[in-house]
């Protein structure tokens, strides 16, 4: 992909160029690198309000992070500025949780009488959202295939504002052309949105590809340690502005000990993904030689529909993968059940590897017919590959993929 420290790309209104390389960037890209006495570490402001010396100053503080921490808050602003210069956008925005991200922001961007085209295969909440709630309020939503272009185009109508994408796509970990994408909604005059939360900016920058905002749960990769609930919009200064004004009103507002601890997981986020790549690709490889495995789905397995893309425009592949084993879905359970090392919880992206089902999760809420366009399978298992030693993870699913070869009453005794 080039040197990141050089290379030149169009975040927003103007060219910017990246002043450090990614790893710099995570440890100090929200701070004043200028000598200065003072806390190495960011204070936390855990106040929900500010005290002024009188009304004047009251009425100039009002849209700054020094006024109401529904507003903002100054620990918030560095973790903001933290993410806006790894993503390489105007701004970013911090939110309750990755949900309060991008409804939040859809709110913002749309009004009643709007119509969105979306992909079928993103996160189920978001569908959820997008088919059941926005309609209420006089949206609505037409959802096409993630890498038809074409289809993309049909979908359009007068009325469509917005073009929502997710990549890598949860669970079949997608990998969409984001250069075409952005391409096509400038053509139509459309935002372009994308849920860039499998890959992070370690990865892939939407930005440098045209696209307008990018959405993240920094629940997942961002945080790193499973212990905060966050949602992150960067993008253009226009469209942040618009959706500072929901937020404000909205009220889905992070927490400024959270954002703390969201800063902290910033630091370590390069090093994690790097040892998060490198880790899932060999368990890809080995999930793929196995007997017991149907199919894997991760982007840079040379199989998979999308590697050209994934080599084209993303550093490594993520940590995420599924698989589907040969057998049922009551068999899949019984794989991910067998498992020790990869615990048996939702969500991803923390330094513990877990596992899910997601027909069983994610995805349940999902009508199954939906569910089976999507290409999600009662079979299907997906890992969040954490930065365990991957020989040891290996091991484990080795031990885990055993249980096939016996009958479910063999496998009972088993573990008597």
């Amino acid at each position: 992909m080039g040197d990141a420290a050089s290379r030149v790309f169009t975040g927003g209104s103007a060219l910017k160029r990246h002043k450090f390389r990614q790893e710099t960037e995570a440890v100090r890209g929200g701070t004043n690198i200028d000598k200065k006495n003072g806390p190495l570490a960011t204070p936390i402001y855990q106040t929900s309000t500010f005290e002024v010396t009188d009304m004047q100053e009251q009425l100039r503080l009002t849209n700054s992070d020094i006024y109401y921490t529904r507003y903002g808050n100054p620990t918030g602003t560095v973790a903001e500025k933290a993410i806006a210069e790894l993503e390489g956008t105007d701004a970013a925005l911090l939110f309750s949780s990755g949900m309060a991200a991008i409804t939040t922001s859809f709110l913002a961007l749309l009004k009643s009488g709007d119509h969105i085209v979306a992909q079928r295969d993103i996160y189920g909440g978001v569908i959820k959202f997008l088919s059941q709630w926005l309609p209420k309020l006089g949206i609505e939503t037409t959802f096409v295939d993630t890498n038809n272009i074409e289809q993309h185009e049909q979908a359009f109508r007068p009325n469509t504002k917005l073009l929502h994408i997710e990549s890598p796509t949860n669970p079949n970990v997608r990998v969409v052309d984001l250069e075409k994408i952005a391409s096509l909604a400038r053509k139509h005059r459309l935002i372009t949105t994308i849920d860039s939360t499998f890959s992070t900016p370690i990865n892939c920058r939407p930005a440098e590809w045209g696209i307008d905002l990018v959405l993240h749960s920094g629940t997942k990769y961002f945080g790193g340690h499973s212990d905060i609930l966050c949602g992150i919009a960067a993008g253009r200064a226009d469209l942040i502005e618009q959706i500072h004004h929901a937020r404000t009103t909205l009220g889905g507002c992070m927490d400024p000990h959270a954002a703390f601890l969201l800063l902290r997981g910033i630091k370590t986020l390069a090093v994690r993904v790097e040892r998060q790549n490198q880790s899932a690709l060999k368990i890809a490889e080995f999930l793929s030689q196995h007997s017991k495995v149907a199919q894997v789905h991760y982007p840079l397995l040379k199989e998979h529909p999308d590697y050209a893309i994934a080599r084209k425009q993303m550093k490594g592949g993520g940590g995420v993968l599924s698989f589907e084993v040969e057998g049922s879905g009551a068999d899949a359970c019984r794989v991910a059940e067998a498992l020790s090392l990869f615990t048996l919880a939702p969500s991803l992206g923390g330094v513990d590897s877990l596992v899910t089902i997601p027909a069983l999760t994610s995805h349940y809420m999902i009508d199954p017919e939906l569910r089976k366009k999507m290409g999600v399978t009662d079979r299907m298992i997906r890992l969040s590959v954490g930065i365990e030693h991957v020989d040891d993870l290996i091991a484990d699913l080795e031990k885990a993929l055993a249980v096939l070869n016996r009958t479910r009453k063999e496998a009972l005794v088993a573990t008597e």
